[in-house]
């Protein structure tokens, strides 16, 4: 029997700096993809998972996050007052509980590690889940509700993990691959950016984590990695030396949203999946590219 995931940690402290001009006033993480910030997928990849806290790991002019998940007084007044029920229910259904969110500033650029050490006194002694917002995953059922029944076979931790060309792998991390089940493979190993010949697999880290709260304690002392930052998988390799790490093979799409490509990417695959805008938007592409030519 192993404890249940009921909380999700959400770092969203970056800068966006990639984005620039569009990120100097919004955060990055609240780009739409269609008509929907980036976060919410994220959130809503996590509550279909059985999610029930959100902890939001913010920065300097984050308060946006903190707004988009609240009531808007005013903006519901008016859709009432102009009979907008579906874009009311739409409201209602994304708007999480009351007292189910909580936001705490990273208050500097000192890594993904540092991020989740934030989150140490709202997670508290319990297993929690890291999502990275940059990466979206596109697959029914959401990656973390498949990386639950990993956990739920092996307890410990669970890292979700794809596979990728191996000329690939050295802009990764990657991980090493034992005893493998139909829920997942023991870790063996965790090895940032490798060379190709050094690589011991070409299964990649993919932004989604079930971590215990011990990692909290070697955050604590955890010395600065890579670019001078605190790095969450130093703080995990340390972890694996006393507790199982799963990977889980996961099966979907995943889009980079910290990138423009696919961030682009990600607009085009979530719209043609969309039956509002799908088929029209397919063929408004269809006759772009026709018009640009081979």
């Amino acid at each position: 029997m192993v404890n249940p995931i009921r909380k999700a940690v959400f770092p969203v402290a970056g800068l966006g700096t990639r984005f620039l001009p569009a990120t100097k006033a919004i955060p990055k993480e609240m780009l739409t993809i269609v008509d929907r910030p980036v976060l919410q997928y994220v959130v809503d990849e996590a509550r279909e998972a059985g999610i029930e806290h959100f902890v939001f790991i913010t920065g300097r002019n984050k308060a946006i996050i903190e707004d988009h998940f609240d009531i808007a007084y005013e903006l519901e007044a008016t859709l009432r007052e102009r009979a907008r029920t579906d874009a009311l229910e739409q409201l209602a259904r994304d708007l999480p509980k009351a007292g189910t969110t909580s936001f705490t500033r990273q208050q500097g650029p000192l890594g993904l590690g540092h991020a989740v050490w934030c989150a140490r006194d709202i997670v508290g002694r319990e297993p929690f889940a890291v999502l990275l917002p940059d990466m979206l995953m596109h697959s029914a059922p959401g990656c973390l509700k498949q990386m639950l029944t990993a956990y739920e076979r092996h307890g410990g931790n669970v890292i979700a993990v794809e596979e990728v060309a191996w000329d690939q792998v050295s802009r990764y991390g990657v991980v090493g691959v034992g005893e493998e089940d139909e829920t997942g493979f023991r870790i063996t190993g965790m090895v940032e950016k490798p060379l190709r010949e050094a690589a011991p697999s070409n299964l990649i880290i993919s932004g989604r984590y079930i971590l215990q709260p011990e990692i909290f304690d070697i955050l604590d002392d955890q010395a600065p990695g890579a670019g001078g930052e605190i790095q969450v998988t130093d703080a995990m390799k340390r972890l694996s030396q006393t507790q199982r790490f799963t990977g889980h093979r996961y099966r979907g799409r995943t889009y980079d949203c910290g990138t423009k490509s696919g961030f682009l990417l990600a607009n085009v695959a979530y719209a043609l999946t969309r039956p509002d805008v799908g088929p029209e938007f397919r063929a408004e592409l269809a006759t772009l590219l026709g018009d640009e030519g081979p």
